[in-house]
């Protein structure tokens, strides 16, 4: 396994209701939240994914853009779902999917080699990052063998990331880290304001 047969996927369907408008496209500095996510992805991979229902602002060399399969903002599952059929509907020779969060700006990339090696050594086919006490379920390691079974469920109601994953059974990577600066998730204008200051 290796960079080359992984699709990164940046998420961004959400309705940011928390946040009051789209925070995908607020700015932190000099870039965009989701474009200090891009700029970090784009160290490690020619293409990129992106899953949002909002029309794109920017046009990125090899930076994609899908919309959610289901409508109605059915949460990350139906993101994931959504970057395995772009997957197979643009004839790519991808098998895994690598999901990372759009307003989360200050993870580190070494996390992507985390992921990676921790597959190597492991018969699963979902990963996810854990560091102190929480896990980070959008910081996820996707096999694209699971797309029948993610859509299935999905079709019979299946919502929530975590039940999911126990049900399919997942390996959680631990990871050192200062998490509440590392993971910091923007969800709120006080986050931003946060954010503004670790920046």
């Amino acid at each position: 396994m290796n960079e080359n047969n992984i699709l990164p996927v940046v998420l961004a369907g959400g309705l940011s209701k928390r946040f009051g408008t789209n925070k995908a496209n607020v700015k932190l500095g000099e870039y965009t939240l989701i474009e200090h996510t891009i700029n970090k992805l784009k160290k490690n991979y020619l293409e990129i994914l992106v899953i949002s229902n909002e029309k794109k602002n920017k046009v990125l060399k090899n930076v994609f853009y899908s919309k959610d399969v289901f409508k109605g903002q059915l949460g990350p599952l139906v993101g994931v779902l959504s970057s395995m059929e772009w997957i197979s509907d643009n004839s790519k020779k991808y098998k895994w999917v690598m999901t990372f969060p759009c307003d989360t700006p200050f993870f580190k990339v070494e996390i992507i080699n985390t992921m990676i090696n921790k597959q190597k050594n492991s018969n699963k086919e979902l990963f996810f990052i854990k560091c102190g006490q929480n896990r980070h379920n959008i910081f996820g390691l996707w096999s694209v063998n699971l797309k029948d079974k993610l859509r299935r469920d999905l079709e019979a109601g299946q919502r929530k990331v975590e039940d999911w994953a126990k049900k399919i059974g997942t390996e959680i990577i631990e990871i050192d880290g200062k998490e509440h600066q590392t993971f910091l998730n923007i969800n709120t204008k006080a986050d931003l304001e946060e954010a503004i200051k670790i920046l």
